[in-house]
């Protein structure tokens, strides 16, 4: 009898992906985060559109507009500037501010958006808003597992850490001094 072998849906694969990320960051995200995270991802999959907004001013923007659009603009905003910090540091680098940027305007936008929102699903925002350091720590192990993006340069590690505490960004901050330190030894040795 021959078996039959399906694929798993892209949201299991999404899923795959965030729990191997979860196991680099040494940091498990609550249900609510890990599902909130696979379903943006899943969002955002076929959008690169994404990249050629102004979120600061879709930011103010937003504080102009009714209830419902409000909600949806902020949302975006948050989910934006989750992705960039997270998956697309370099925007950071080419819009010349730092990832900080971004951390802090999502986080931002999450927690206007849990003020805003019916209490029902408030809480889902506000947890967004506090945990999207360890939101962005997780993309950025999604990076690492494919090892087709580099990652974040010295100075970007440093002064994210800096910025936000990253577990991450420290994590990187270390073995890239690390990797330093072994350098120098090397070449005081071949000298």
């Amino acid at each position: 009898m021959t078996s039959l072998v399906l694929n798993p849906s892209s949201t299991a694969q999404w899923h795959d992906l965030v729990q191997d990320a979860q196991q680099i960051t040494e940091n498990k995200l609550n249900e609510t985060l890990e599902s909130y995270l696979v379903f943006l991802l899943m969002r955002f999959t076929n959008k690169p559109e994404i990249a050629s907004t102004v979120l600061a001013l879709d930011y103010l923007n937003s504080l102009l507009e009714s209830k419902h659009n409000r909600r949806e603009q902020l949302r975006n905003i948050g989910d934006q500037c989750l992705l960039f910090s997270g998956l697309f540091p370099q925007r950071a680098e080419r819009k010349r501010v730092k990832i900080s940027y971004f951390v802090h305007l999502g986080r931002n936008a999450y927690s206007e958006l849990a003020h805003v929102d019916n209490k029902k699903t408030a809480h889902i925002y506000d947890d967004l808003s506090q945990g999207f350091i360890q939101l962005m720590d997780t993309l950025h192990a999604i990076r690492k597992l494919g090892n087709n993006h580099p990652d974040l340069s010295p100075f970007q590690a440093y002064d994210l850490w800096l910025e936000t505490g990253s577990p991450m960004a420290a994590k990187s901050v270390a073995s890239q001094n690390n990797n330093s330190t072994i350098m120098v030894h090397e070449d005081i040795k071949s000298h």
